[in-house]
């Protein structure tokens, strides 16, 4: 797991920039120049921990800075027949780009970000994986290129400050954070997942940007015993893969279904007490799962270290959190991943795994279910009833969300964006005083598959697994997803979604994990990595809250003033919580970027 960035020109500040990356990668760090093109790497050593798989990596005028891990890599080795002259599964990309050129990022399983400089061709190849595990960030404008995992050694390479980019605000404030190629700073883009870029200085002034894979929802498995022995072969096979290190793996435990059958997979597989981490908090123990957790501790044996947190020490990480994640970022859940992940590197450990994607694949969230009942609703709908409701909608137009779903179905608009949208279209249409507009994507026929597969590319391939990497990498640790193996997520939807579905959520992967864990943790009701943000943020900030929003927009003048009023006065009920807290995230954000 590594930090990587690269320009095409020199600057004196590039030392500067590769410093920014030690946390990514704290074992090891260099720099070469080529010509007047420089690259960088920070390394985290996991596979391989010997020099020679330090980075840049450069065999036959191919040079490879990347980050990752390549979980196939043996079997790579063997099947293609390289020739490696190290053990590391980095120099596994250089040898398949040598036969195959840009047509072997499929045959890959891994999380990864990396360029790939051809010397011989002065061509750039960059890339990344499927689900987006891993960032990639750059700089395209005046012929001058740069790529890095972060937005901050970006900035430090530029002469200037870039402007806001409003439409990845406008993102932001419907679901958690920006995505797409948009980031907060324009000229500054995101490479997006399942994509990779090519750059040839001296042919094109323009980068080619083309998508590798994308997600086949072809309805091939329509046996349920068939669907759960396959799918328990491939968790099997998927964790087995993640175990892959030269450093110990240890497993986050939050007391969920996920986590607990990751861990206990993980026990099984290997034979031995593994580490297990958790986190909870010492008041508001509605929050609190930590004797879910050791439930499963005791269960499956492990050594288990639960991590307890009180009000001060989670305001006391805030604002570094909010650092970590670069950009304004949604997910109140970052603070308390900041403190166990510090707690897990303090312990020594590099690598972890984690249940990150289970609730998309097998249809966890509670959403799904309400949502197919609107969707069923629509169906039985007569043109009638249509007109009827298209009469009155105007005068249901208010704040609930249940108004806003009857509106969608009214409109034929997409009635389920994802699990993470906050502002709804008319919530924004009140809180901008101009809204960005932006494009969405057209829903797919199948509403199983549609919420299946939004979800996995908003709110967990942009929300969720960036503040997983951020925040965890912020901590020199790396965080490794079972459940987003690729030859799993593909099968999930292979499966005809009326077995998916079943009789309560998770219904397949509850079958599979009855095999492992308690009954206790199967049939509890999911709580989410929730923590009492709210309560704790009121408490210590008060009507700084609202004052630092109000000093932003006067600033700005982006949004109505009389409808940050509305979303603070609802906050003080414990309504429109998570409204406010994007708001109050945005703004400390700019006050420190663009005021101070």
């Amino acid at each position: 797991m590594c930090g990587i960035i690269g320009t095409n020109f020199l600057s004196a500040k590039f030392d500067k920039s590769l410093e920014l990356l030690h946390h990514r990668g704290p074992d090891f760090r260099n720099s070469v120049k080529i010509n007047n093109k420089q690259f960088g790497h920070t390394r985290l050593a996991i596979i391989d921990l010997n020099e020679e798989a330090n980075q840049p990596m450069i065999f036959d005028d191919i040079l490879l800075v990347f980050n990752g891990e390549i979980y196939n890599y043996k079997e790579l080795i063997h099947v293609e027949h390289l020739e490696c002259k190290t053990s590391s599964d980095s120099e596994v990309l250089i040898r398949l780009y040598q036969k195959y050129g840009f047509d072997f990022l499929n045959k890959l399983n891994g999380m990864f970000a990396f360029c790939i400089y051809d010397m011989k061709k002065e061509l750039y190849f960059c890339s990344r994986d499927r689900y987006g595990k891993k960032p990639f960030f750059y700089y395209f404008k005046d012929n001058k290129f740069i790529f890095s995992s972060s937005i901050k050694s970006i900035l430090n390479l530029l002469d200037y400050k870039p402007n806001l980019n409003k439409v990845a605000l406008s993102k932001y404030m419907q679901y958690f954070v920006s995505f797409g190629e948009d980031t907060f700073y324009q000229d500054i883009y995101r490479l997006e997942a399942a994509s990779y870029i090519i750059f040839e200085p001296n042919k094109a002034c323009e980068l080619q940007k083309k998508k590798y894979y994308k997600i086949n929802t072809y309805k091939a498995v329509k046996d349920e015993k068939q669907a759960l022995n396959d799918i328990e072969e491939l968790l099997f096979k998927s964790v087995e893969y993640r175990l892959n290190s030269d450093v110990e793996v240890a497993s986050l435990l939050s007391g969920g279904i996920d986590s607990s059958l990751i861990s206990a997979l993980y026990t099984k597989i290997s034979g031995k007490k593994i580490n297990t981490f958790s986190v909870g908090y010492d008041e508001h123990k509605n929050y609190c799962e930590l004797d879910f957790a050791q439930i499963t501790a005791n269960h499956i044996n492990s050594n288990h270290n639960p991590v307890i947190i009180n009000q001060k020490e989670y305001i006391n990480h805030f604002e570094q959190t909010l650092d970590m994640l670069e950009e304004p970022h949604g997910d109140s859940a970052a603070i308390p991943l900041n403190i166990l992940t510090k707690q897990i590197h303090k312990a020594g450990i590099k690598t972890v795994l984690s249940g990150e994607g289970s609730d998309e694949i097998f249809l966890g969230y509670d959403n799904y279910a309400k949502f197919l009942k609107y969707y069923e609703f629509e169906k039985r709908l007569s043109n009638e009833q249509n007109l009827f409701l298209n009469d009155i909608i105007g005068a249901l137009q208010n704040n609930t969300k249940e108004s806003e779903y009857l509106r969608r179905i009214v409109k034929k608009q997409n009635l389920y964006n994802s699990f993470g949208e906050i502002y709804t279209d008319i919530q924004r249409k009140r809180l901008f005083k101009k809204v960005p507009t932006f494009k969405s994507e057209t829903a797919k026929q199948d509403p199983v598959d549609w919420m299946s597969y939004i979800d996995l590319k908003i709110w967990l391939g942009e929300a969720l697994l960036s503040k997983v990497d951020r925040i965890s990498m912020g901590n020199s640790l790396e965080v490794r997803t079972p459940f987003l193996d690729f030859n799993l997520v593909n099968y999930m939807f292979c499966v005809e979604s009326a077995i998916k579905v079943g009789d309560t959520n998770k219904y397949l992967l509850k079958k599979i994990a009855s095999k492992y864990i308690p009954d206790t943790i199967i049939n509890r009701t999911k709580k989410g990595f929730n923590s009492p943000f709210n309560e704790w943020l009121n408490k210590e900030y008060k009507d700084k809250i609202l004052d630092v929003i109000v000093e932003v927009n006067n600033q700005t003048n982006l949004f109505n003033h009389e409808y940050i009023l509305h979303i603070y006065e609802l906050s003080k009920s414990n309504k429109f919580k998570q409204h406010l807290y994007s708001l109050f995230v945005f703004s400390l954000w700019y006050k420190k970027e663009f005021l101070s």
